[in-house]
């Protein structure tokens, strides 16, 4: 009786119930972008019933061809097709505090201890290593599969490694998509599909669209205006989240160029975030939270999180009443076809410089980076039983 009571209780408050469901997910969602939509699917589809399928894939679709963090994008879609903006706000909360918070306390602990040259450290930047060139081998095969992409990938690559600024990646994107755009405008479009209806008014879309755009445009003036290291830090962060196409591993080189070579942190401390990211559930864009808790406690943590995720927020709150329109348009695919290439090109230049230069230091770290890569890959174990091994072989690894 008192079961029954309870899902009745949640029934009539779809806000509780939409926290519940995501916190729960966002507590054992382990595996990276692809395995969230797995998860997603599951629990809000097939058991729940929330959504149709079509619905939901049109909705994956969506979030793939918007910047930022894609899986994070869908759960806050679920949660607007569920119970409006605040549904969206709700199930983004769920998914993505138990990574937030656990990363700020592990930047925290680092700070307090000091132990960022241990053996154990040195392992979760190898972990680094291998999980970078999972994703990398996973994007490559989706991403770029004919010539021309690959050419562009190649491009991107050469261009990024050669000049190593911000603003490279960002015109790296720029002509990329530009260049999708001429190779792949002709490209046939899928006239068939059903249009979905999504319940946000187009006026509260163009506001968030709005507030997009002009906050990529005022936040670096405003920047320069004031000098104020948590502006700055929110600028960074919010250019990160607005222009990283791929997911999370995409945001390792933009978030870098902004951070380590201005000093806020060391590429070490970097490095050994970015492993400890990986052993924890919810999505990799989290990592932001471990660099703004480096850098100002965990208010900074609080802060990179808002900045990071902001964009996120607009974009999928912006393009979801015009998706049946977006869809349709050749320019805006082809464009998206090049970029998606370019981004393959970028993380590899990422993996060899920073991740690679300063974490294979010798043949012993070439063969613990080659055995967590096999164990991953072929053996399948999952990431945070890498992130484990990885710890603990590092620290064995000291004593060589």
């Amino acid at each position: 009786m008192k079961k029954h009571q309870m899902f009745r209780s949640l029934k009539e408050n779809p806000l509780l119930e939409i926290f519940l469901v995501s916190t729960r997910l966002g507590l054992t969602s382990f595996g990276g972008p692809i395995a969230h939509l797995g998860y997603f699917h599951e629990e809000y589809i097939r058991r729940r019933k929330w959504m149709e399928e079509k619905s939901y894939a049109d909705l994956v679709a969506l979030c793939q061809v918007l910047p930022g963090p894609a899986s994070s994008q869908v759960g806050i879609g679920i949660g607007v097709m569920r119970a409006g903006v605040l549904g969206g706000i709700v199930a983004f909360l769920g998914f993505t505090l138990p990574s937030v918070i656990a990363l700020i306390t592990f930047a925290i602990l680092l700070q307090s201890f000091g132990f960022t040259d241990a053996g154990w450290i040195h392992g979760l930047k190898i972990v680094a290593v291998v999980v970078v060139a999972h994703a990398i081998l996973g994007m490559s095969k989706n991403l770029t599969p004919d010539i021309k992409r690959k050419t562009v990938a190649l491009f991107a690559l050469i261009v990024t490694l050669l000049w190593q600024t911000a603003f490279t990646q960002i015109g790296v994107i720029i002509l990329s998509g530009c260049i999708g755009f001429l190779l792949y405008r002709n490209q046939t479009i899928d006239e068939t599909s059903e249009e979905v209806k999504f319940p946000i008014s187009h006026r509260f879309a163009i506001i968030c669209l709005s507030l997009f755009f002009g906050l990529l445009i005022a936040l670096p003036i405003l920047r320069e205006a004031t000098n104020s290291n948590w502006i700055a830090m929110f600028d960074s962060f919010y250019r990160a989240g607005s222009l990283v196409f791929g997911g999370g591993h995409v945001a390792l080189p933009l978030l870098e160029r902004e951070f380590v070579p201005a000093g806020w942190l060391s590429e070490e401390q970097f490095l050994a975030g970015y492993g400890a990211s990986q052993a924890v559930p919810g999505p990799l864009f989290t990592f932001a939270s471990y660099i703004g808790a480096v850098i100002h406690g965990w208010q900074g943590g609080l802060l990179a999180t808002v900045a990071i995720f902001l964009p996120a927020f607009l974009l999928i709150l912006g393009t979801l009443p015009f998706w049946n329109s977006i869809r349709r348009n050749s320019i805006i695919k082809g464009s998206l076809m090049g970029i998606n290439a370019a981004v393959v090109g970028i993380l590899i230049a990422a993996l060899y410089h920073p991740i690679w230069t300063s974490s294979i230091l010798s043949a012993i770290d070439f063969a613990f980076a080659a055995l967590l890569f096999s164990l991953l890959v072929f053996w399948k174990l999952p990431p945070w039983v890498i992130v484990i091994i990885g710890a603990i072989g590092g620290f064995l690894l000291s004593f060589i």
